[in-house]
């Protein structure tokens, strides 16, 4: 095989430019037919199995290893022992009946051994470099142990904060979840996958996997087909025109039929319309949970069902080693359907460079920790932190003498969040930490010794700390078990005592400065106006703490904005901005609030629109929201038409100015609303963003283009075209604010 690759080599080097890929693509098939040529069913079979091992394992199962020998295992996770890694994939290369090298992959989420914030903290910074730097420091340090593939990015939009996985989400918008994971793609794969540092990234879950009712994991999820086309398949897209070399298929049912059964999804839309030519690897099990679907009678039939509809690789479950040789022979399932699922599975093994070079390249140092890594985590936790309230507290002075208090201050283990199955909480640095390295004025107490703590036996040493101090610096939120897969909340207040801690604080008359460390947002309402202000720094990794210090005493500002709405109760879920108008839009000329009701007023639909009676029609922070320590003023919007045409580009001027006092840094945010479309459109829609710094005083002209692809969408026809039609458009700081404008989109 290695001379062969060697001819492929010496054919692309004699190739012109314009045919490489054309050559290379050809050369690639030829390989793979070849090596498909040798095998019989059983080796086939195996390859499309992915085992698992457990990664505390102190020991190599010789079930495992002659499993391998026999060529019955195609690929496998979780094996973390560097000498494990060494001798399965020797056994593989060397004693298998193919010598057909395995891929070991992990669930290396958001960062390996340097943690940096959750994803959906990665996305609170709008920042693909940061998307891109980050999965590009997992890669390199996972890359060193064997690891060639990873399952990430999750592009699941998440529109509910009580669903666990939202930690793991890119937020609540499509264009924004594109565009990072499109970044992640590239930081994950480098520059080219056959790179001994590049893993494999695979784009999950496949698809809608975010829609699940009432964010229960794993739940049912109802998605009309323009629905999935214009929100949930995008950030999909765009990882696969990314060169995505893998798709996990989702746990849920779409309207009915599993994901991973599901022959619309996984041929007729990724293969055929989408052109993946990737292999497709099934979610933990969910091969056989087709059969507590109801969906398959018994495994036999889940693995039939798996393989008509396009599942490549079957993760864990073993319905496709126990089953697909006799279902071929039944005529059930056909044995160039199995050959394609193969060739798939070759494909990535032969891009990742595995044939030529199989082993790990113990060259590779992985230089975990390195200093460049956690100066790199750091910027992402400060540029993904969103400051959402500030009375004119924040930055502190150096010289203030604060209380640092509450659950997570000192919580290494908790701030990595969740996915950090490799992290190593000796390495992370808390807020408690870095105050002391910095020799900060302060008195620290916990009160609580972990978010879910009731007892109240605390409190009052906490309050003793307060009397001497100017400050208090509250770090709370919950636990990263709290959140993550299957670990969705019915209501997401900050859990335990932290509520009834904050408010005895309050009144001790001493600022509070909340910070919140959690894997979504945390409903705050009842707590709002006790404290002074408010920053969330989701679960932000290794570093989190010595971001927290310097935006904390204005070295730097939080510069994040949020990736998704902020609700006031858990009841307003799900919430999302880019929503639609319903008959009767809410307004806040027409909302009447509850305690507004006269007592015993006659029976009507008072305020005649679409809102609760308790907490009104608008998020606690809209979708975008983000302060800094200074402020901007936008003005002069310009649009250069009025009409354009389908060809034409629109470009959309505005100018903003620093009018605070200090330096700082905005996130300029693009919106347009298709005001009447052959569906009903939403009320906005992200188009574009910006990050523009700005010093004191200073005006900066920002221009953005809209063109008509960029006004597309699927309609229910399944036409997917932009309409003529009206336009409006805003330029501003979020979501519910800016600047607006109109056009006229005409044929």
């Amino acid at each position: 095989m290695k001379y062969y690759l060697i001819i492929i080599a010496v054919t692309l080097m004699s190739c012109s430019q314009s045919k490489v890929s054309i050559t290379k693509h050809t050369i690639e098939e030829k390989f793979i037919d070849s090596v498909l040529a040798t095998m019989s069913i059983d080796d086939k079979i195996g390859q499309t199995n992915l085992r698992g091992t457990s990664s505390r394992a102190k020991t190599l199962s010789e079930e495992l290893k002659e499993d391998v020998r026999q060529g019955k295992v195609g690929a496998l996770l979780n094996v973390m022992k560097v000498e494990f890694v060494d001798e399965l994939q020797k056994i593989a290369v060397e004693e298998s009946p193919n010598k057909i090298p395995l891929i070991f992959g992990r669930d290396v989420i958001h960062g390996f051994k340097t943690i940096f914030p959750i994803p959906i903290g990665l996305a609170a910074s709008w920042d693909t470099d940061i998307a891109k730097s980050s999965s590009r420091i997992a890669a390199i340090e996972a890359s060193s142990v064997g690891i060639r593939w990873t399952f990430a990015p999750m592009l699941d939009i998440a529109r509910d904060s009580r669903w666990g996985r939202i930690a793991e989400s890119p937020g609540e918008d499509p264009y924004l979840a594109s565009v990072l994971g499109k970044a992640y793609i590239q930081g994950f794969q480098g520059d080219s996958l056959n790179s001994p540092t590049s893993i494999a990234a695979c784009a999950k879950h496949y698809i809608g996997y975010g829609a699940v009712m009432g964010g229960r994991d794993y739940n049912t999820t109802i998605i009309p087909e323009p629905l999935m086309r214009n929100v949930y398949l995008p950030p999909f897209e765009s990882a696969l025109g990314a060169g995505a070399a893998t798709v996990m298929t989702s746990f849920n049912e779409i309207n009915g039929i599993p994901a991973t059964g599901n022959e619309f999804l996984l041929k007729d839309v990724l293969r055929d319309e989408l052109k993946f030519d990737g292999f497709v690897v099934s979610d933990w099990d969910s091969v056989v949970e087709m059969i507590a679907h109801g969906y398959a009678k018994d495994e036999k039939q889940a693995g039939e069902l798996a393989a008509n509809a396009g599942m490549d690789m079957e993760m864990t479950s073993k319905a496709y080693e126990h089953h697909l040789k006799d279902l071929i022979k039944e005529g059930k399932v056909t044995e160039r359907q199995l050959d394609e699922f193969v060739k798939n599975i070759l494909r990535i093994k032969l891009r990742l460079g595995l044939f030529e070079t199989p082993y790990r390249d113990k060259a590779n140092e992985a230089n975990f920790y390195k200093e460049a890594h956690l100066a790199e985590a750091k910027e992402a936790a400060i540029k993904g932190s969103v400051l959402l309230k500030n009375k004119q507290i924040l930055p502190l002075s150096s010289d203030t003498k604060v209380a640092l208090i509450g659950p997570l201050a000192d919580a290494p283990l908790d701030q990595m969040g969740t996915w950090t199955f490799d992290g190593e909480k000796e390495h992370t640095i808390t807020p408690l930490k870095a105050f002391k390295e910095a020799d900060v004025n302060f008195k620290y107490v916990s009160a609580l010794t972990h978010s879910r703590d009731q007892s109240k036996e605390q409190f009052q040493k906490a309050v003793n700390a307060v009397k001497d101090s100017d400050i208090i610096v509250f770090v709370g939120g919950e636990e990263a078990i709290l959140s993550g897969e299957a670990h969705s909340r019915a209501t997401i207040d900050l859990p335990g005592a932290q509520e009834d801690l904050i408010k005895i604080l309050h009144k001790t008359g001493k600022p509070i400065v909340l910070v919140i460390m959690a894997g979504r947002p945390i409903t705050i309402t009842n707590i709002i106006d006790d404290v002074d202000a408010v920053l969330i720094s989701w679960h932000p990794g290794t570093m989190g703490g010595m971001a927290l210090r310097e935006i904390i005493y204005g070295v730097r500002e939080p510069e994040g904005r949020l990736p998704v709405s902020w609700p006031k109760e858990a009841g307003q879920l799900p919430y999302f901005y880019n929503h639609k108008s319903t008959g009767r839009p809410a307004n806040k000329e027409d909302y009447v609030a509850m305690y507004d009701i006269p007592v015993g007023a006659w029976q009507s639909s008072l305020g005649n629109d679409s809102h609760y009676l308790d907490i009104g029609y608008t998020p606690h922070f809209p979708f975008g929201f983000g302060l800094g320590y200074t402020d901007f003023k936008y003005d002069d919007l310009q649009i250069s038409k009025d009409t354009i045409g389908f060809a034409e580009t629109l470009i959309i001027k505005t100018s903003i100015t620093n009018i605070g006092e200090r330096a700082g840094k905005e996130v300029v945010q693009l919106y347009t609303q298709d005001v009447v479309g052959s569906i009903t459109r939403p009320v906005r829609e992200l188009k574009g963003f910006q990050h523009v710094d700005l010093n004191i005083g200073e005006t900066k002209e920002v221009t953005f283009k809209i063109l008509a692809e960029q006004l597309e969408f699927t309609n229910h026809k399944g036409i997917h075209a932009a309409e003529e039609g009206d336009f409006n458009i805003w330029v501003g700081s979020n979501a519910a604010s800016g600047l607006k404008g109109t056009f006229y989109l005409k044929k």
